[in-house]
């Protein structure tokens, strides 16, 4: 239980480290990676600079303050991860009631900023994939399904909803779609980094598919998805109505991510886990790359 009743510590160097910890920045980063090319798409050419500042301010802080809360609430498993243990929360360089304030704080001024600089619409994505993070994932199936990544992975699927509804202020089947990208690369992106700290959530207690689950198993799933992965993202050609720029990208960048997957299921290794792990990255990262350099090709 958080204590509200605690003093607020001084800020000074120190605490701001540990502000911009508990706001997970790595995570963020992908914020960059997806909201923006999103918006590319939408607008079939550049937004407006101002627009797409405002966009990824607003939709970082909403994300901060989501990941800010979520180190609120798993303090206790935090504590019992070697990749977790030198959390904010977890040191005592930061108090429950401190970060909670924050992240609070965080979610109001991310709904106030888009909807005063965006728009409304996307106000209410941001801050509603920050209400699924938090009750649907972090407070309700991370600790007790095997699917907890599967369905509370859609939190971080949301940041392309709020680059397309910020562009066109409203939503569509191309954004979905775009959705349903994110959606289903989280599973195969989040196991196989499952895979390396299974032994952290096997101690913590949480049923990551890893942990209940065989490596083999695991890897098998990751096929599965990786494969609707490829399908759900040439999909989006039709439904976007992309070029050849992406469609030939969508291909080969999702022919590489299955020779990761198989290779996983072959050798059934940490270490080919976590090559896949990496590409994962690489992968989103690209696809949506190419995805802006298509409708810049293609519009310019």
């Amino acid at each position: 239980m958080v204590s509200l009743s605690a003093p607020l510590p001084v800020v000074g160097t120190g605490k701001i480290r540990s502000y911009v910890a508990l706001t997970k920045p790595r995570i963020i980063e992908l914020l960059l990676v997806t909201t923006l090319p999103t918006m590319f798409v939408a607008r079939r050419g550049v937004p407006p600079v101002w627009l797409m500042v405002a966009t990824v301010l607003g939709g970082a802080l909403a994300a901060g303050g989501a990941n800010a809360i979520n180190m609120v609430v798993d303090r206790d498993i935090d504590k019992l991860m070697h990749r977790t243990r030198n959390r904010p929360l977890v040191t005592g360089a930061m108090t429950p009631r401190a970060a909670l304030i924050f992240a609070l704080s965080l979610e109001v001024i991310a709904f106030v900023e888009l909807w005063r600089w965006v728009n409304l619409l996307s106000a209410v994505l941001a801050v509603s994939a920050t209400a699924f993070y938090v009750f649907v994932y972090t407070l309700w199936l991370k600790r007790i399904s095997s699917q907890n990544i599967v369905i509370g992975g859609a939190a971080g699927a949301v940041p392309v909803l709020v680059g397309w509804a910020a562009v066109t202020n409203s939503l569509g089947w191309a954004p979905i779609v775009l959705f349903g990208v994110i959606f289903i690369w989280t599973p195969p992106h989040f196991w196989a980094l499952a895979i390396k700290y299974r032994d952290d959530y096997e101690a913590a207690g949480v049923p990551m598919m890893p942990v209940v689950a065989t490596l083999k198993r695991t890897a098998g799933q990751i096929i599965i998805y990786t494969v609707l992965l490829v399908a759900i993202s040439v999909a989006f050609a039709a439904v976007g109505h992309m070029g050849l720029l992406y469609l030939v990208s969508a291909l080969v960048l999702g022919a590489a991510f299955l020779f990761f997957a198989v290779r996983l299921r072959q050798q059934a290794t940490p270490k080919a886990a976590m090559k896949l792990f990496s590409y994962s990255i690489t992968y989103l990262t690209l696809l949506f790359a190419a995805m802006a350099g298509d409708v810049l090709v293609r519009f310019h």
